[in-house]
C-alpha cells in the first residue's frame, strides 16, 4: 500500500528566533556566538519512564490540588486536547505539565513582586499522563494577564504555559497557550516574536462549549503536535518544528 502522507518540510519563520529587538529579555540571553553541540549523556536518554503510580489523584485538578479548606477566587475552567504526532496520530501516555498565574495574574513565586494578592488556595501547577487516545485533561482557573518591564510597560495576555515530556529527560518540550478572544494577544512583545499569523492560532486555545458544564464551569481545547504543518510553535526551537 503506497503512504499518501507527504513529507512536512522545516520552517524557518514557525518557531520564535532567539534574539528578537522588541522582546527585551531576549536580548540579554539569545546566544552571541555559534552553538556548540555536547552528546547527551546515559542519564539524559534512558529514562525517566513515568507511570500513573507516580501522580496524585488530585495532580491534574488545580482547583483541589493546592486548597487549604476552601476554593480558589477566578473562572473556572477545563482545559482539555491531545497529544498528536505529525500524522494526527496520538502520543499516549506522556507527561503534560503546565504553570500558570492565579485569577488575578501573580504567580506563586518567590520572585513575583506583582501586587495582586496570592491566593491561598490555589498553587499554579499541575500535570498528568495523556491516555491510550493521546488524551488530557486539567482543571483549573483561567489566568489573569499581568505587567511586565519591556522596552516599555507592557502586558501579557492570559497565558498557561505547558511542558510535555518524551521518553527521557532530553526529549522535553516547552510552550505557552493563550485564550481565544484576547485581545491582549495582538498586543503582546512576546507572541509578536512569530511572524507567522498561523502560528499565533495554533498557540491559542479555542473555546469548546460542548465540554462546558451548566453553571459550573467553560472549557477550552488546545491540542499539542509534536512535528509537521501543523506543529504547534515550541520556544527555544528556532528553526524547525519537532
Amino acid at each position: 500500500m503506497t503512504d499518501s502522507r507527504s513529507f512536512a518540510p522545516r520552517s524557518r519563520d514557525w518557531h520564535p528566533p532567539d534574539l528578537s529587538e522588541g522582546y527585551k529579555s531576549s536580548t540579554a540571553r539569545a546566544p552571541k556566538a555559534p552553538l556548540l553541540r555536547l552528546d547527551p549523556t546515559l542519564s539524559e536518554t534512558s529514562g525517566p519512564t513515568f507511570g500513573h503510580s507516580d501522580l496524585g489523584s488530585l495532580d491534574h485538578d488545580l482547583l483541589r490540588n493546592y486548597a487549604h479548606g476552601g476554593a480558589p477566587i477566578g473562572e473556572r475552567i477545563i482545559l482539555h486536547g491531545k497529544v498528536l504526532d505529525g500524522d494526527g496520530r496520538p502520543v499516549p501516555h506522556t507527561l503534560v505539565e503546565i504553570w500558570q498565574a492565579n485569577a488575578g495574574g501573580r504567580y506563586r513565586h518567590k520572585n513575583d513582586s506583582y501586587l495582586a494578592p496570592l491566593d491561598p488556595n490555589f498553587g499554579g501547577c499541575g500535570r498528568t499522563l495523556t491516555d491510550g487516545g493521546g488524551g488530557y485533561r486539567f482543571f483549573t482557573i483561567k489566568p489573569g494577564a499581568y505587567p511586565w518591564p519591556n522596552w516599555q510597560p507592557s502586558w501579557r495576555p492570559a497565558h498557561i504555559h505547558v511542558s510535555v515530556f518524551g521518553r527521557s529527560f532530553a526529549e522535553r518540550l516547552i510552550t505557552q497557550l493563550y485564550f481565544e478572544g484576547d485581545p491582549l494577544i495582538a498586543t503582546c512583545p512576546i507572541v509578536n516574536t512569530l511572524s507567522d499569523p498561523q502560528a499565533i492560532t495554533r498557540l491559542t486555545a479555542q473555546l469548546d462549549m460542548d465540554e462546558a458544564r451548566d453553571f459550573d464551569h467553560l472549557a477550552y481545547r488546545f491540542d499539542i503536535v509534536l512535528r509537521g504543518r501543523g506543529a504547534s510553535v515550541f520556544e527555544g526551537h528556532d528553526g524547525a518544528p519537532g
